[in-house]
């Protein structure tokens, strides 16, 4: 191919979608993996469908990858799709609306049977008028018998032969956008080689055969390339996460010079915390998968009391069934995190879906006067930090965290600098090793209202743990009216000084101005990719986002003073926006709330900040 021929782009975003048995999952790893050992920034967006097992061919089955890699930092997976890889009627049907304008659609052509457009609900033979896609560049290969074709010799049954299908359309688009095939390769190796190496190589070959299709047909009028970022120097990986969360945890034992234990119950989409978290054993991770949500909270508790640093993972479902020995952990004073990938509800609601709809459950879900510290993580790699940040503040404040995440960037990726753990702070719990003279009182408290933290087993550091309120001093079971208001003040007051020891409040952009767009969570890289393109624009619009919720950090309401109007984006029905009233009663705040298990785009935040300004 001519280097005339091949165009470098700044940013792409590629969509594959199919059915849930079609492997579209791990093609756009694998695509995203290479984009980002090339140097690319990346986001990534995995869309499950929300059914177990919907049936073949329909809409609600549809699975889809999204990928967004350019030549600077992706802060978001992308809106909407330059590439999608359809591999059926129901994944062109379910996608249509994600299309940009022109975009290239590659379909797999043995797919348009008059059965498989049936089931997608088409009512002419003829999708691709139907979806009005006559101006977007439509190749429609026969992915399917093509890579027959090239499988033929392997011996391989035709069922293992199909699914093989996605690793040719995988290898077009390497072809597309001159992406090696090496590290493809070397993970097919890594998974398959020593138990089924016949599989490996068929894979291999799929990719090859679809490398030359798009090499060889000139179905494609140019080929494209896009720049590395320039990023921070240093060593990177592409990380979920999940993945990420179950590193951070692992990092702040290590820090605390303490062992790790997990006791959790599997729900989508908080189950890979777990998972990675059992890997863990070198690093003396401890990991339970009990019978249930109440019984893994549990476990929990139990480990915090013998010296453990204590995790339990979950969702929203989960939150709630967790919520009276959460309960008790506060009533304890134990470390405790709790970590809640959030997804849509109530109830079963959509478990693959993302949403943000837990932060009053996170914030109030308890019987009684019962505050806990609530962090929120912004994006896959910063999992980690904030993993991080819950555990030091559980153990050196002796309280719970909740650390709410959610199935946005539980799932999706990017890539992370690996940091080195000498730039990480040492954890100092309260720990107790011996008795002091005069006796052990274990609700004597330290400048943090941090009680001492004793292990069983110690001679002199006999004391009692439950669920019924404690001696303000002693830790015996008291009644007493007055004791029982010192120790609610008390642990609210403990759990408010926090604020002394996180980051004051910061704003992206400037200072003062005619819009501050307020957000929490996951919801950072849209709203500040919106942010940035309309202050290029020349608008004087601001972000403030915030990661740390109860208690909220220093600067607040000197940050909020200094805008014409504020507005609160969330992907819930206010629930943030209700808090800030609590606090900040003196502003007004605007909302943007969105609950269709989607994240934002930018092009609904850029119209609501545009009409705002215009008011």
């Amino acid at each position: 191919m001519e280097n005339k021929s091949v165009q470098e782009l700044q940013d792409v975003v590629i969509r594959f979608s199919g059915d849930s048995g079609d492997g579209m999952q791990l093609t756009g790893t694998l695509f995203s993996d290479t984009s980002a050992l090339l140097g690319n920034g990346i986001s990534t967006f995995p869309d499950y469908p929300a059914e177990i097992r919907a049936p073949q061919g329909t809409v609600a089955g549809v699975s889809g990858f999204q990928v967004h890699f350019g030549s600077s930092r992706a802060l978001n997976p992308g809106d909407y799709c330059d590439v999608l890889v359809a591999m059926n009627p129901a994944a062109l049907k379910a996608n249509r609306k994600w299309l940009k304008a022109g975009a290239t659609v590659i379909l797999d052509g043995d797919s348009l049977t008059e059965e498989h457009l049936k089931r997608a609900g088409f009512a002419t033979l003829d999708p691709l008028a139907e979806l009005q896609l006559e101006d977007y560049n439509v190749v429609i290969p026969d992915i399917t018998a093509l890579t027959r074709e090239a499988l033929k010799d392997t011996g391989l049954d035709n069922k293992a032969v199909v699914k093989c299908k996605n690793m040719f359309a995988l290898g077009i688009c390497f072809w597309l956008f001159d992406r090696p095939e090496a590290h493809a390769h070397k993970y097919l190796d890594g998974k398959f080689a020593k138990k089924n190496p016949l599989i490996a190589e068929a894979n291999k070959r799929a990719i090859q055969a679809g490398y030359d299709y798009a090499a060889n047909t000139h179905q494609f009028a140019n080929r494209y390339t896009v720049a590395p970022a320039k990023l921070e120097k240093g060593t990177y990986r592409s990380i979920s996460g999940n993945v990420a969360t179950a590193w951070g945890l692992c990092a702040a034992a290590e820090k605390a010079g303490l062992p790790l234990f997990c006791g959790s119950y599997p729900i989508t989409p908080a189950t890979v915390i777990l998972e990675e978290l059992a890997k863990r054993k070198g690093l003396g991770v401890k990991t339970v998968q009990a019978e249930g949500e109440i019984a893994g909270i549990c476990t929990a508790i139990g480990a915090a009391f013998a010296g453990n640093f204590a995790v339990t993972t979950t969702s929203g479902p989960g939150l709630s069934l967790k919520s009276e020995a959460l309960g008790l952990a506060v009533m304890t004073e134990l470390p405790l995190v709790v970590v809640d990938v959030q997804r849509g509800g109530p109830s079963t609601g959509l478990p693959t879906k993302t949403e943000q709809s837990d932060l009053q459950q996170a914030l109030y879900g308890r019987n009684g006067e019962c505050p806990v510290i609530v962090v929120a993580a912004s994006s896959p790699s910063d999992c980690f930090h904030y993993a991080f940040e819950a555990g030091r503040l559980a153990m050196e404040h002796m309280t719970p965290v909740i650390l709410l995440t959610d199935g946005f960037i539980a799932n999706g990726s990017e890539p992370w600098r690996i940091p080195s753990m000498k730039d990480y702070p040492a954890i100092c719990p309260p720990i107790v090793e011996e008795a002091p003279e005069g006796g052990f009182m274990p609700y004597v408290r330290n400048e943090k209202l941090a009680r001492g933290w004793a292990f069983p087993g110690k001679v002199g550091l006999e004391h009692r743990v439950g669920g019924l309120e404690k001696d303000a001093v002693k830790g015996s079971i008291s009644h007493d009216p007055a004791n029982h208001q010192k120790m609610v003040s008390t642990r609210a007051e403990k759990v408010a000084r926090v604020a002394d020891y996180i980051p004051a409040q910061q704003v992206h952009g400037d200072t003062e101005g005619d819009l501050l767009v307020v957000g929490w969570g996951g919801t950072r890289g849209h709203l500040q990719h919106a942010v940035d393109e309309m202050r290029r624009e020349g608008k004087r619009v601001s972000l403030c986002h915030f990661n740390y919720i109860n208690p909220l950090p220093k600067g607040v309401e000197e940050i909020f003073a200094k805008f014409r109007r504020i507005v609160v984006c969330e992907l819930n029905e206010g629930q943030f926006a209700g808090y800030l009233r609590q606090h900040f009663q003196q502003f007004r705040y605007e909302q943007f709330n969105k609950c269709e298990g989607l994240p934002f785009t930018i092009v609904e935040l850029k119209q609501k900040f545009e009409s705002l300004l215009a008011e």
